[in-house]
């Protein structure tokens, strides 16, 4: 997950030092020499480290923070303040143009980054919010790179104009704007070709597309899992091109993190989106707070919030409740609720998401899971239940052990797998059953445990 090593590495130096009633001066020293330790390693540009910790040292060793009650919590926001100063302290939108104006947005990046996939999803981005985009295939050197942008536009419901591979960028990109303009869309956005480095012949193509199209906004995207290299290529093309914003793809296999905490500090362009998955909702808005948060262990309630509200249907979500209350869930629902924990991002990334837990998802001595071993639980579970006939999961007790034995051949799984769900499955509903007398004797101030 992204930044697990920084994030656990950080929460060990801070879980000493809230176990300290007093700071010395030399305590402080002592750990923001750790910290930056810590962000050096995970490849964080020298001068912005060096920068930050002089930032943090100069709040910290201050006689407000030395004779306060907790110290060490007091480090510790400060640290938190400044993490969400460096990567830009508020979210920045990208900017479009009222009405039917048309917007026009250049996609530039090398490679390998993930480009045109994140041209695709961010178009399905606007889309939602209501708007027409269009997707142009700017890119006529790549193979099937206009084939690629079609699937992908294709999955966004989203047109995609092309010309084929026999014409210049610079008269695609403008035939895409009369076609815009007769076509009533309000939003262009012009995928340029990658190059596996940054060349000049690259740079003078964007150059020319900005000089003879008026570009609105130009979108670098870079691989975050390629460290400082992406924060020099962010510069590079800021200083030859001029762009307005990053979008950082591949946080998720990321787990040192130096991109997204040096860019802003190096180039001065905000990071408006980040890439954490495959799906259309993986591309997250980028907030610096809620990121620090993430990083130093205190969860993202608000973004698994969002995710929630955007994946979980309201009616459906009362009529579950419903069914828990009387204790009336089937396997079919218990499947649906599987299936919406998946759309979420699965288990792994929603602990990741909850106070306490970090990004490495460990909580005190609670060790979580492996993501892919979770994953693989939740596909035998499913197997096991789609093996059912639909009278066995809406009724389970009539699955006998004959029906037992056929579940587990057609899910490829042991017997004793098919036992333990339908065993953890009784309990639940017995659970659920009990749970409105034991708010009732809560209420009395006698709570009663179901066991």
């Amino acid at each position: 997950m992204a930044f697990d090593s920084l994030s656990d590495k950080l929460q060990n130096i801070f879980k000493n030092l809230r176990g300290k009633g007093r700071l010395s001066e030399a305590d402080v020293k002592a750990a923001l020499k750790e910290v930056k330790m810590a962000l050096l390693e995970a490849d964080v540009n020298f001068k912005v480290v060096k920068n930050f910790i002089k930032s943090v040292e100069e709040r910290a060793i201050g006689q407000d923070v030395m004779s306060s009650l907790t110290p060490g919590q007091m480090v510790i926001k400060i640290v938190n303040e400044e993490m969400i100063s460096l990567m830009g302290s508020e979210t920045t939108e990208i900017k479009l143009k009222s009405g039917n104006e048309i917007t026009i947005i250049m996609m530039a990046g090398l490679q390998g980054a993930g480009k045109t996939t994140t041209t695709a999803k961010l178009a399905g981005k606007f889309k939602e919010k209501g708007k027409k985009p269009l997707l142009v295939a700017c890119d006529v050197y790549r193979p099937a790179a206009i084939e690629q942008l079609t699937i992908n536009g294709n999955k966004q419901g989203v047109e995609v104009f092309s010309m084929g591979t026999g014409h210049n960028p610079v008269d695609i990109a403008k035939a895409s704007i009369a076609h815009a303009k007769d076509n009533n869309f309000n939003i262009v956005i012009l995928d340029t070709a990658g190059r596996l480095h940054v060349d000049e012949n690259m740079m003078e193509e964007l150059i020319n597309i900005k000089n003879e199209v008026e570009v609105d906004q130009t979108i670098l995207v870079v691989d975050s899992m390629t460290g400082q290299d992406a924060v020099n290529v962010a510069a590079s093309f800021n200083e030859k091109v001029g762009i307005d914003g990053v979008i950082l793809t591949k946080l998720d296999g990321d787990t040192r993190g130096g991109a997204a905490l040096s860019i802003k500090a190096v180039t001065g362009k905000p990071i408006l989106y980040v890439g954490m998955g495959e799906k259309l909702s993986d591309l997250e808005q980028f907030y610096p707070d809620r990121m620090a948060s993430r990083i130093l262990g205190m969860g993202d309630v608000l973004t698994l919030i969002e995710k929630a509200e955007a994946q979980i249907d309201a009616d459906k979500a009362k009529e579950m409740e419903a069914k828990l209350k009387k204790a009336e869930f089937d396997f079919d629902d218990f499947l649906e609720y599987m299936g919406q924990i998946r759309n979420m991002g699965g288990i792994g990334s929603i602990m990741s998401m909850l106070p306490g837990m970090g990004l490495g998802g460990n909580m005190k001595n609670l060790q979580m899971p492996d993501e892919d071993e979770a994953e693989a639980n939740l596909k035998r579970t499913e197997a096991i239940i789609q093996s059912m006939t639909a009278k066995e999961r809406k009724n389970p007790d009539i699955i006998n052990p004959s029906r037992k034995n056929r579940i587990a051949r057609g899910a490829g799984v042991n017997i004793s797998e098919v036992n333990r769900l339908i065993k953890q499955f009784e309990q639940m509903k017995k659970m659920m059953k009990q749970m409105p007398g034991m708010m009732k004797g809560a209420k009395k101030g006698r709570f009663k445990l179901p066991f």
